[in-house]
């Protein structure tokens, strides 16, 4: 059988090889596009899918291998997708069109969970919520503040960045809290910030601000639902801690 060298897409765990073989002809049914049709997304690798999106490669530089230099770069999916469109500048083979169409990604889907959580109580669709808040907050390289405004039927009316800091300090405000919740005539609020080390256990100065919050609230007759600390890849409740 005739080959032709060639660097298969594959994941990012896995050392970049220059000698991989495979048929110099490929039937199209085997092509990333193909196979996502026919059996859905899940049966492709991350480099596979980043391709997809990209459509094309450079000279001397084929798709594949132009996905898993972003991949390679940017350490991770999430990483590369939370990006600013400074941090493409420079990449060869990444211009402006490429660059909007990779951070577009991201946005629907955030737009997709809050729509979700717009619809539906929040009460009953804990984990859509701690979706949404890890695509908005959770590789965040600094500290961010965010505060989910609630109607009487816990679906969400507005989702605010209510504050930012740096990697390790954030100053909140629960006075500008309780400003903006009466605004927008809130009946709760989930509040949530991340950790940029990961770690999602709450400090001590997390759990002063907690009660703050809600005492300050209760002022107010609003209820503080919950607050969250929210990681890349896992939240803590304070409500589901009994920290509430």
């Amino acid at each position: 059988m005739d080959v032709t060298p060639i660097a298969l897409p594959g994941t990012l765990g896995e050392a970049p090889s220059a000698a991989v073989l495979r048929p110099a002809r490929q039937r199209p049914r085997d092509m990333p596009r193909e196979r996502l049709l026919d059996s859905g997304p899940g049966t492709l690798s991350d480099i596979e899918l980043i391709a997809l999106v990209l459509g094309s490669g450079l000279p001397g530089q084929n798709v594949f291998e132009l996905a898993r230099s972003l991949l390679v770069r940017f350490g991770s999916l999430r990483a590369m997708l939370d990006a600013t469109p400074a941090d493409f500048s420079g990449i060869r083979g990444i211009g402006p069109a490429k660059t909007a169409q990779l951070l577009a990604i991201l946005e629907i889907a955030r737009r997709a969970l809050a729509e979700k959580i717009r619809e539906r109580s929040v009460i009953d669709s804990p984990e859509a919520v701690e979706d949404y808040l890890r695509l908005l907050i959770g590789t965040r390289p600094y500290e961010v503040f965010v505060s989910l405004f609630l109607d009487a039927r816990h679906r969400l009316i507005r989702s605010e960045e209510s504050s930012r800091g740096s990697l390790t300090r954030m100053a909140v405000y629960p006075r500008e809290i309780v400003r903006r919740t009466l605004a927008l005539n809130a009946a709760s609020l989930i509040v949530a910030h991340n950790h940029p080390s990961g770690a999602v256990k709450p400090s001590a100065s997390d759990r002063r601000l907690t009660r703050m919050l809600r005492d300050t609230l209760t002022l107010i007759d609003v209820q503080l639902i919950d607050h969250l600390i929210v990681g890349a890849q896992e939240t803590f409740s304070f409500a589901r801690a009994g920290l509430l």
